[in-house]
């Protein structure tokens, strides 16, 4: 909403407000960060729609995750892309429907390891990788060419820890397809998003209440109207 729009809302209180742009953010880390708790602290305090999104990994992933063989780039590059238009068709809804009155946009919760896959998430018109060896295949599909960037931006929340923490983590976790073993590859895996544009670090150790005021306080300063 623009400044005018404020003033004019503040001025006509019985007036229907504005509809706020949709963003989406991703709230990201390695396995044992809590992306899930803090990311449902979240969802409570902004009202935003959910998604989990580990949950859109198709069967084959979850297979290989299980037996503890990481993913391939091959395997990953679906699954984010699905995160993207599964979050564009809520805000699409949310926009087409007059009687929506939650903040638009989607909260979702995604390992985002790499900064290409970060730019698949953000909707940019990126050359993804393909196969075992990381090669740039073929660019990404129409649908998530711009203007998609500008129509839901999206904004990230990073879940920094040391590795000692992190292993302890996983080690308490019990029925989740993430093997303790796997947390190496990982953080060799990750790119640190510190220093991208619209990127929000909230330390591990905080308490879950404290990362999601750290969020939120963050994210008002990179949004151009307030959550």
């Amino acid at each position: 909403m623009s400044q005018d729009e404020h003033q004019l809302a503040a001025a006509t209180p019985d007036a229907p407000k504005p509809k706020r742009h949709p963003i989406l953010i991703i709230v990201m880390g390695v396995a044992g960060t809590g992306k899930t708790t803090l990311a449902r602290e979240l969802e409570r305090r902004l009202d935003m729609a959910y998604v989990e999104g580990d949950e859109l990994h198709p069967p084959a992933n979850i297979a290989k995750m299980s037996a503890g063989i990481p993913l391939t780039d091959a395997d990953r590059e679906p699954w984010l892309q699905l995160i993207r238009t599964t979050a564009e068709g809520l805000a699409a809804q949310q926009q087409a429907d007059p009687a929506f009155a939650r903040r638009p946009g989607a909260l979702v919760t995604c390992s985002a390891l790499r900064t290409y896959y970060r730019d698949l998430l953000r909707g940019k018109p990126v050359k993804v990788r393909s196969g075992e060896t990381g090669e740039k295949g073929t660019e990404l599909p129409g649908h998530l060419a711009p203007p998609a960037p500008h129509t839901l931006p999206a904004y990230f929340v990073y879940i920094k820890g040391e590795r000692e923490l992190l292993q302890a983590r996983i080690s308490k976790r019990e029925g989740h397809y993430m093997k303790p073993g796997m947390l190496d590859s990982q953080l060799q895996t990750l790119e640190s998003p510190d220093g991208e544009e619209g990127v929000v670090v909230v330390p591990l150790d905080a308490t879950t209440e404290e990362q999601a005021d750290i969020a939120i306080r963050g994210l008002n300063e990179l949004l151009p109207e307030p959550l």
